[in-house]
């Protein structure tokens, strides 16, 4: 059985320094799922409709708020395969994140909601206290301003208003946690993970055991199966997950990284086709 798919392209706006990288990326899956045998045709993001999406196989870079409700219309009417999916990318929106991480206890910054037009928002920035971050509430960094480090509470709420000029609706207050930043990519079902320091400080010895399990705990409660993304290596060796990206760029170990994420997606597709053909066959009979 020949598997086709339809890849779905990331629209550039949602690729902040990472357009090239990122197109690399999901091209050379591509290649690799056509080396296994499958076909693939390509389609960009901002083109997302019933008739540019032909098959029901689909692995997607799909980030945007529009482009995400276009994907999950689709596939939802078809019931389609996907990786990774509308919903899991919907979960990788700060606002669900800094929920659904602690829920799942995955050791996470303090972080609160707050309403970027909401004046009431002022007292929340106060309670927090201490160097704080400013992250927007939705997708990930679009611009350089998106995530923003501040001294105090009277600074975050110069970038809070600036957010809502900005049509920001609602924006991340999160406690700054001192350490070492590590960055990591990894692929679920696979023992494929690769980190670096992102800013090495102390450089503190840690149990890169401890972060792979954070790492997949973490992408097991978003729903995702290609991923990357930030943690904190504090003073004492404990681990703290920061941020998780739905299908970050690889662009440090791409070629290795794309041959991962093709074995995954086919592995994963034919596994939805049997499924389907025994359901379909079941029924039949009944």
């Amino acid at each position: 059985m020949s598997l086709k798919f339809t890849g779905v392209r990331r629209k550039t706006e949602f690729s902040p320094n990472h357009v090239e990288n990122d197109l690399l990326i999901i091209n050379r899956t591509a290649e690799n799922l056509e080396s296994m045998g499958a076909k693939v045709t390509m389609v960009d993001e901002a083109a997302l409709s019933p008739d540019t999406v032909t098959e029901n196989l689909i692995f997607s870079m799909a980030q945007g708020p529009i482009g995400t409700k276009a994907l999950h219309a689709i596939v939802t009417a078809r019931e389609c395969f996907v990786i990774n999916s509308p919903s899991s990318v919907c979960q990788c929106y700060r606002t669900n994140m800094v929920s659904r991480l602690p829920a799942a206890g995955v050791p996470f910054p303090r972080s609160i909601v707050i309403e970027t037009g909401d004046r009431t928002t002022a007292a929340a920035a106060s309670r927090m206290g201490g160097k704080l971050w400013v992250k927007r509430g939705d997708v990930h960094a679009v611009h350089r301003e998106d995530v923003v480090q501040v001294a105090d509470s009277s600074e975050a709420m110069m970038i809070v208003r600036e957010f809502a000029k900005r049509g920001i609706e609602q924006a991340i207050l999160q406690e700054h946690l001192d350490g070492d930043t590590v960055k990591f990519y990894a692929v679920r079902e696979s023992s494929f993970f690769h980190w670096y320091y992102l800013n090495g400080v102390y450089h503190t010895p840690f149990d890169q055991t401890a972060l792979i399990d954070l790492a997949a705990q973490s992408a097991e409660a978003l729903g995702l199966w290609i991923f990357g993304g930030d943690a904190i290596i504090r003073k004492d060796g404990s681990i703290a997950i920061i941020d998780i990206n739905d299908w970050p760029s690889f662009a440090p170990v791409r070629d290795e990284a794309s041959r991962q994420i093709a074995q995954l997606i086919y592995r994963k597709a034919q596994e939805y086709c049997y499924a389907r053909d025994c359901k379909q066959e079941v029924s039949s009979q009944d």
